[in-house]
């Protein structure tokens, strides 16, 4: 998730447009809001800043925000004003470009706040976070010096540290396995038998129903490196085994690359994939928890 090089200016213009863009529909939305409250006589703070929970303890907007301030403002999030600031000053762009960023963006549009989880920690992570507006955003990142370094910088990102113990040059034996029984059967991936799945995450990840899962990492353009081979099958597992039905938002970044392409494939399927935009894919994946006879892939 972290460019190699800056990217042009036009993209950095470009960003800080869908920043404004989604700053002037937050301000005109509460200003609605106010107005509607107060024809029907409630109180325009309680109208705009109460909490609203979702059903995974994703929160709109915290108490402490309505105490702050006066019945007349409408404050943007502290989020996004810091994204704003930051993007507008940095000289330095997400990797994804605007199209790319834009399939998810229209996702979250539609279901935050929700539950994101993002394999993968930087320079665009302040922006994902911010467009999930009070709901969750977690991050898991293999570069223990980066995270440090990220919190730094924007403490309010929540992050992990994960170690991988494959490597890009183990990609076939492993495509080969997860053919196997043991990694067809839907389960936790916590405690599943089969070699690609991620058994060591923190216990939070496998506890949460995640809406939306971003692919971008970990490290995967050389042969000794971990490879997305794991986080793109555990991705796919976990949206098959969320409790309460519903479908997870799956995004696979890269897929330009053999290991990003097969992968993405084989175990998120083609017949669940809603679109590709340049090297990003998009799969909307079913939970098969309430049809355990349901096809690993849809025939």
């Amino acid at each position: 998730m972290r460019p190699k090089a800056s990217q042009a200016l036009n993209l950095k213009v470009l960003l800080l447009g869908v920043f404004l863009a989604f700053l002037l529909l937050f301000v005109l939305r509460s200003g609605l809001s106010s107005s509607s409250s107060q024809e029907n006589g409630a109180s325009p703070i309680l109208q705009t800043f109460s909490p609203a929970k979702t059903s995974d303890g994703a929160i709109k907007e915290s108490k402490s925000t309505a105490d702050h301030c006066s019945p007349t403002c409408n404050k943007i999030p502290r989020s996004l004003a810091q994204a704003l600031i930051h993007y507008s000053t940095s000289a330095i762009t997400p990797q994804q470009t605007l199209k790319e960023i834009s399939v998810t963006a229209k996702v979250l549009e539609k279901k935050s706040p929700c539950n994101f989880l993002v394999f993968g920690l930087g320079h665009d992570s302040l922006m994902w976070s911010s467009l999930n507006h009070g709901g969750r955003t977690v991050f898991l990142e293999e570069d223990e010096a980066w995270i440090e370094q990220i919190r730094r910088r924007f403490p309010i990102l929540e992050s992990y540290h994960v170690t991988y113990d494959s490597k890009v040059n183990q990609a076939d034996n492993l495509m080969d396995v997860g053919r196997g029984p043991e990694c067809t059967a839907v389960g936790d991936p916590k405690y599943s038998m089969c070699q690609l799945a991620l058994k060591g995450l923190p216990s939070e990840v496998y506890e949460m129903k995640w809406d939306l899962i971003m692919v971008d990492a970990p490290t995967g353009y050389y042969e000794e490196a971990p490879g997305r081979m794991t986080a793109i099958y555990t991705a796919g597992m976990m949206a098959r085994n969320k409790e309460g039905g519903g479908k997870t938002d799956v995004f696979v970044h890269d897929v330009n690359r053999e290991v990003e392409d097969k992968f993405s494939m084989a175990f998120l399927c083609q017949g669940y994939m809603k679109k590709q935009e340049g090297r990003l894919r998009h799969f909307r994946i079913p939970s098969h928890k309430d049809s355990l006879d349901r096809p690993f892939c849809p025939e």
